[in-house]
């Protein structure tokens, strides 16, 4: 028995960057700041931001773009995945990403994100197997970090405005 199973809550470094298939099925791609603080040799409080590739396909994609922006806090479940590609130089390399089964918006409208809205697993149309369409190429400048902030209330599926 194996389990790939992923939890974050983490702020959106960046705006979700919505494309479309050949199929026409839609990908968004974003990445989620963490943070963990921890106190180093001297005593001191250290702060550690780490930050995750994330990939959402489908419906949820759409819903990402619609709702999601830079700062929002985000509660995403999901998977790991690892995909190879080729760099400027010709040289194979290897990045992970978290492919999103299910998110929930954290927060309130001044947390950057909608409130009242969420995305819920989507039932086998979030599956694809090309890892050369629809991807956002790793790219070489390091993302914003979010800012930290209280979370807002609890969000309900009745909440969701569609």
């Amino acid at each position: 028995m194996s389990v790939n199973k992923v939890i974050l809550v983490g702020r959106l470094g960046r705006d979700p960057e919505t494309r479309y298939t050949g199929g026409g099925q839609a990908v968004a791609n974003f990445s989620i700041a963490t943070d963990e603080t921890y106190k180093d040799r001297n005593g001191e409080r250290q702060k550690r931001t780490e930050w995750h590739k994330i990939v959402v396909w489908g419906k949820q994609a759409e819903i990402a773009q619609q709702y999601l922006k830079k700062g929002s806090l985000l509660f995403l479940e999901g998977r790991i995945q690892s995909r190879e590609w080729q760099d400027k130089e010709g040289q194979k390399r290897t990045s992970f990403e978290i492919v999103a089964s299910n998110f929930r918006m954290l927060g309130g409208r001044g947390d950057g994100a909608a409130a009242g809205a969420s995305a819920g697993a989507s039932a086998g149309g979030a599956r694809h197997t090309d890892d050369s369409e629809g991807h956002a190429a790793p790219s070489e400048d390091p993302f914003a970090a979010g800012s930290s902030a209280p979370s807002g209330p609890d969000i309900s599926d009745e909440d969701i405005p569609f």
